[in-house]
């Protein structure tokens, strides 16, 4: 269920919207290392800052999903993405995982505006990532025998190491990710009431 084991070109025909988010990441991140004034404050009008949402540039809510600050950050987050991303988007269909992605994304900001002071800044999909775990979490709690008992072993684990680390590491936004994983638990719970979701 979380192994890959397609081709690239693959991969890009069955999953199309996890490829191009993993490519927005990498096609952002590349730019905004380029010494290039115009990158620079292209970045700075996409990052998520508290005081300026506050003023009105709602889009900080949005943008910041898909910005990172390094290298690593980029990598960890994109390869947490072509994880755990596939099974969902194959078992809700492309624009329902969407919607899903950028509504646990979205709330992780929203908390991060309301709970952090005003001039706190934020980027990177982890409260996007973390809401596919609450939908998961959501699934396995309240749906039985909806996902393989393969499945179950790896996400129950996974969410409870990605939780325990949150607040064990430097520089984590821990509003965004504990946020990010109840607004995922919260839509997965809709939906399985709207939508039958199975992974076999």
């Amino acid at each position: 269920m979380f192994v890959r084991t397609e081709s690239f070109k693959q991969f890009k025909q069955l999953y199309p919207v996890v490829t191009t988010v993993v490519a927005i990441h990498l096609i952002l991140f590349l730019s905004m290392k380029l010494p290039l004034l115009p990158n620079k404050l292209i970045f700075e009008s996409l990052v998520g800052v508290n005081i300026y949402i506050g003023m009105g540039e709602y889009w900080r809510l949005v943008t910041p999903i898909f910005l990172h600050a390094g290298l690593a950050h980029v990598l960890f987050n994109s390869f947490s993405l072509v994880l755990f991303g596939p099974a969902l988007e194959r078992a809700l269909g492309k624009w329902l995982f969407v919607f899903v992605y950028l509504a646990c994304g979205i709330a992780a900001n929203i908390a991060t505006y309301l709970l952090n002071p005003p001039y706190y800044t934020h980027l990177g999909a982890s409260g996007a990532i973390f809401g596919l775990f609450g939908i998961y979490l959501a699934i396995i709690a309240l749906k039985k025998g909806a996902m393989p008992p393969q499945g179950k072993q790896v996400i129950l684990p996974m969410a409870a190491i990605g939780v325990i680390m949150t607040f064990f590491q430097s520089g984590i936004n821990i509003t965004a990710h504990i946020s990010g994983l109840i607004a995922g638990f919260l839509i997965g719970a809709l939906l399985i009431q709207i939508k039958p979701v199975r992974f076999w």
